[in-house]
């Protein structure tokens, strides 16, 4: 096959000669050559078509066409050649994967669609998406990606999950950030906005309605598998994740903590708000000025979905969340709340007496089986067991606890000491009283009390010892006072007799003894 500009060198040489032969002689080729390129381009023809040579494979053409247009050109070269071979073909796999090629690029030509550029308007159109965020603690993050498609602002914002309190909470986040409601918000087909297509056509999640029409306005989802009408906010995704996920390109170092990922996504923000967009020749945070304008006005309190899920507080001032126990303050028991984790941490919301959502608690993330409670969401509480005071419930216990504070002292501290026969102890102060005066039995009570004396003849001793001495200050007995001997006698215990005597002190003896 000759290349056209030897193709180009035959037909001058044809045409200065005349002769097929003497052409032949000047281009260095056959005259045959010369003759069918001068007929081909007599006829018409381009001389650089080549003529197709019948091949093994032409008679399995159809088959092989069908196979790819069944299968919208997916189906892969080595089925095609398996099933062709069934049907006799003995060519090579190469042969078949060259053909199938051919078939799937005539088909791609026949379905080729043809586009027209997207002029937006302020006002109008938000579009957001979701990237796969860095790993911080071995958990994966998620990137919300949302941008405005005539200013190009964009908002990124990581987040744990993909649930409907977070979208919520983050379009929210959003929308006071850009300062305004668009009219549209395109997204894909998750199942928080899109719960099923039916003949082509998307089924709307009942919530995700009533937040548009909370905020003002309609939220769309691109045609499944079509990245025209999604493109802007995948390149939002494409960008962010080329900016924050750390990778070997970019070398950036791994997040340590979800609040350093999201300190990253605001600087992200502020970087690419903050320069020159590369179609519009304007930097985005100047032309969000001017959208702005052309934005509905925000509603001042977020809908209650973005404050997370609903939970009743209990009778112990502590709500529920994936097992966990978190306190709440102790006057919203019997109130519902709402929660939901924002990184690391829960934050727990409930509605004012203004009307207007409050944050109330705010913990770490914990595990099942460790709660997590605060001492400030409970009243002072008091301490039962050094302001527990004697109560009576019968007429023994009430007429022993008349004689005065000391027997009240003496009740709690014999009972603390493990006392045996309190309650005849008890009969005996009562009769005590009637022939003391109550307050000498109440005094020797107390003085029993604070001494630890509750034996059986205690409170007779101390009523004998204080009408003696009525100024006697009682006092408790310690190991500095103990009439128990010391074990300094036994040090010598097994030692020999040790004597001073000299030995004419042994004979004087020995002469007295005589």
């Amino acid at each position: 096959m000759k290349n056209s500009r030897e193709i180009m060198e035959i037909l001058e040489a044809y045409d200065l000669t005349g002769s097929y032969r003497a052409a032949a002689e000047l281009a260095g080729c056959d005259h045959h050559t010369v003759a069918r390129y001068v007929k081909m381009r007599a006829a018409g023809q381009s001389p650089e078509a080549r003529r197709h040579r019948e091949r093994p494979i032409d008679a399995f053409l159809p088959k092989i066409e069908e196979l790819v247009v069944r299968s919208n050109g997916k189906i892969r070269a080595d089925v095609v050649h398996k099933r062709i071979v069934a049907m006799g073909f003995t060519g090579g796999e190469r042969t078949t994967r060259r053909t199938v090629a051919e078939a799937k690029a005539q088909l791609r030509a026949g379905q080729r669609r043809v586009y027209r550029p997207w002029v937006t308007e302020p006002g109008l159109w938000l579009q957001w998406d979701w990237g796969t965020g860095p790993v911080i603690g071995g958990r994966q993050t998620t990137l919300w990606c949302a941008w405005l498609a005539w200013s190009r602002f964009r908002v990124v914002i990581p987040v744990w999950d993909k649930t409907l309190p977070t979208v919520v909470a983050c379009l929210d986040a959003t929308l006071r950030r850009i300062g305004g409601v668009p009219a549209y918000a395109l997204t894909d087909n998750e199942k928080t906005v899109s719960v099923d297509h039916i003949a082509g056509i998307a089924v709307r999640n009942p919530e995700i309605v009533e937040v548009a029409r909370h905020y003002g306005m309609t939220i769309k989802t691109c045609v499944p598998a079509d990245p025209e009408s999604k493109g802007g906010s995948e390149a939002t995704v494409r960008i962010a994740k080329a900016d924050l996920v750390p990778t070997s390109v970019n070398l950036r170092d791994s997040f340590r903590s979800f609040g350093e990922l999201e300190t990253a996504c605001r600087d992200f923000c502020d970087e690419v708000n903050g320069r020159v967009h590369r179609e519009t020749r304007r930097k985005p945070a100047e032309m969000l000025a001017t959208e702005r304008q052309r934005l509905h006005l925000l509603p001042k309190q977020a809908f209650t979905v973005a404050f997370g899920t609903t939970r009743r507080v209990n009778w112990n001032a502590t709500i529920s969340v994936e097992g966990v126990r978190y306190s709440v303050p102790h006057e919203l028991i019997d109130t519902r709340v709402w929660a939901r984790f924002h990184g690391d941490e829960l934050i727990v919301t409930a509605i004012g007496a203004d009307g207007g959502a409050v944050e109330v608690a705010r913990h770490l993330r914990s595990k099942p089986g460790t709660p997590v409670i605060d001492e400030a969401h409970y009243p002072p509480r008091e301490d039962k067991e050094l302001d527990r005071t004697p109560k009576a419930r019968s007429a023994e216990e009430a007429a022993f606890l008349m004689i005065g504070p000391g027997a009240a002292s003496w009740l709690v501290e014999a009972a603390n000491a493990g006392t045996r026969r309190m309650k005849a102890k008890m009969a005996q102060a009562v009769s005590l009283a009637k022939l003391y005066s109550p307050e000498q039995v109440d005094r020797a009570l107390g003085t029993a009390a604070i001494t630890g004396r509750f034996a059986e003849a205690d409170l007779m001793s101390i009523l004998d010892y204080q009408a003696a001495r009525e100024s006697i200050e009682p006092t408790r007995a310690s190991e500095d006072h103990s009439l128990q001997p010391g074990t300094s006698a036994w040090a010598s215990f097994g030692q020999p007799p040790v004597t001073n005597s000299t030995p004419d002190d042994a004979a004087d003896s020995v002469e007295d003894n005589a």
